[in-house]
């Protein structure tokens, strides 16, 4: 009974951790191409435009390399 709750809880820590790599994610896929329509929409890239694509380009690589990895529970 006792293996049966760990196994539970590890089913459930894992999905949390995923569905919360998800929701990120897409919240940084939203973030880039909201921060590239406003920095094109008025025809051209200052520096400070390019600057926060950069930082956020780069956030977003980080995340992606944040993904949770699958272990097999048996």
């Amino acid at each position: 009974m006792k293996d049966q709750k760990r196994s539970d809880s590890k089913e459930f820590v894992g999905n949390l951790k995923n569905g919360i790599w998800l929701f990120g994610l897409s919240s940084w896929v939203f973030g880039i191409t909201d921060r590239s329509i406003a920095s094109f929409a008025d025809g051209y890239l200052s520096a400070l435009d390019l600057t926060q694509l950069f930082t956020a380009a780069t956030f977003f690589v980080a995340w992606l390399f944040l993904k949770p990895t699958s272990r097999d529970l048996s």
